[in-house]
């Protein structure tokens, strides 16, 4: 096992090597000038050429791409274009609110949609199965931000029941307590968890199923063991290895959908870091935190990998 997880390790260095060249080159390529934008409305064409200069854009592809890049190896990000802080700093700032609101979702929607589908898997073709097939299929129709929208008008304008936008730290000096973030996010939380509620009970419900017509569930019954032992012990526990799978792979479309949700309820996270980013063509930062989210997957995948050694003592790498 050690020798296959030096082997992923290794293999993060090209993927993150290709990530890095392909942002690069489309981030340059792409029209926009983060130097006219710095400059204003007003700028001659002087004063845009010496903040390209000052910035470094007026040298060729290859130097500058080579110049962030050493940079990146040493663990420099480089500076922001606009804010004029380092790139490191400022995914230090916004990475609370975004673990906060992605670890949140995941837990709740594998609280939520494991037992739906387990229970749906155990009832097949009865009302609670076709209920979860409804919303699986509203769940994966309906876009994040009209659920978003949805729940504001809801239960933040017409019950006043939580707050409509911001943010409350968890950590740090300006921290408020658990409470005031917890509440601060059970809307953001609902928001991405239906989706992802959605997506994870029906590969349960479909992994359950299919282990329930195995025949070591047909020996437990015949031995009087009882119905929950046999979902929970048997069932369940056979069936984990594609629930993970399909929670790894969740997390990977959780980052396109951390994005929307932040700018819905104005959470300054990474999410709402990179639309201003965007906006402002400050490279810096999208390589950056492209960057960070492309290890981040591929560290989340490796764990997922290593999983399966515990769920099924079957596998070896």
């Amino acid at each position: 096992m050690l020798r296959f997880l030096m082997q992923r390790l290794l293999s993060l260095i090209p993927v993150l090597l290709t990530v890095a060249v392909v942002v690069f080159l489309i981030l340059r390529l792409t029209p926009g000038d983060p130097a006219a934008v710095i400059a204003g409305n007003n700028a001659t064409n002087e004063d845009i050429d010496r903040i390209r200069d000052q910035l470094g854009l007026s040298e060729p592809l290859w130097t500058q791409f080579w110049i962030w890049f050493s940079g990146v190896l040493q663990g420099d990000l480089g500076y922001s274009f606009y804010l004029g802080k380092s790139v490191l700093e400022l995914i230090g700032q916004r990475i609370e609110p975004t673990l906060s609101l992605a670890a949140g979702t995941m837990f709740l929607a594998v609280l939520v949609a494991v037992p739906l589908g387990t229970l749906a898997a155990w009832r097949m073709g009865g009302w609670l199965d076709r209920i979860l097939s409804g919303f699986a299929v509203a769940g994966f129709s309906v876009p994040v931000f009209v659920i978003g929208y949805v729940l504001i008008y809801i239960f933040a304008i017409e019950l006043k029941w939580f707050p409509v936008q911001g943010y409350k730290r968890l950590l740090g000096p300006a921290s408020q307590g658990v409470e005031a973030w917890a509440w601060q996010l059970v809307l953001p939380w609902l928001s991405l968890a239906t989706i992802y509620v959605a997506l994870i009970a029906r590969v349960t419900r479909a992994s359950v199923s299919e282990a329930l017509t195995e025949d070591y569930i047909r020996t437990a019954r015949a031995k009087g063991v009882t119905e929950q032992a046999v979902l929970m012990r048997h069932a369940l526990s056979n069936a984990a290895v594609p629930i993970v799978t399909v929670i790894g792979i969740g997390v990977a479309l959780l980052i396109g959908g951390v994005v929307v949700t932040e700018t819905v309820y104005a959470i300054p996270g990474l999410g709402s870091l990179t639309v201003d980013a965007v906006l402002n063509r400050d490279f810096p930062v999208i390589q950056g935190v492209v960057l960070f989210f492309s290890a981040l997957y591929v560290l989340i995948n490796l764990l997922v990998d290593l999983s399966y050694l515990w769920l099924d003592p079957r596998i070896r790498y």
